[in-house]
């Protein structure tokens, strides 16, 4: 019995002609991680992560640090910081962490538990002065009046 040989060309996995990398289920992952293009987690990740491009992380996958990319889809858990311009979290996602992002959609299944801070288009301008603690006490007024239709209430 004999073997035929073909030439089979290689389907390489990319999407726009930019790769995907993948962090498999059962796999663990620590450190600072910069990427190019598009990633997907189902295993472990501890650290930094950074794409230009998007990042999913599968209903297995578990991201515990810093996740920095242009859009972040959740089916998973992610627990720490989320920098984004576009936050998703699927149903079954679940998301403790500090975001800041421009959008934010989440699945009535999904979880979101932590603090969402809109992403600055430009944060050039100053945010203005804001008295605090006894200097806001301080500068209260001594007399303040209240107008209702046309009665006048006067409080000393």
């Amino acid at each position: 019995m004999g073997f035929l040989k073909k030439d089979v060309p290689a389907k390489s996995n990319t999407t726009n002609g930019k790769a995907i990398t993948i962090i498999a289920e059962g796999n663990k992952f620590s450190g600072d991680m910069s990427i190019v293009g598009r990633m997907h987690i189902d295993g472990m990740f501890e650290g930094n992560i950074s794409s230009l491009d998007n990042i999913s992380i599968g209903k297995n996958g578990h991201i515990r640090g810093v996740v920095k990319a242009n859009q972040i889809s959740v089916c998973g858990l992610v627990e720490g910081e989320v920098w984004c311009d576009e936050l998703e979290i699927d149903r079954g996602g679940k998301v403790f962490a500090t975001v800041t992002s421009k959008v934010m959609a989440i699945h009535p299944e999904g979880n979101f538990v932590g603090e969402r801070r809109m992403k600055e288009v430009n944060t050039a301008e100053p945010l203005p002065h804001m008295e605090s603690g006894i200097e806001a006490i301080d500068s209260l007024p001594d007399k303040v009046t209240l107008n209702s239709d046309d009665e006048q209430v006067s409080k000393a």
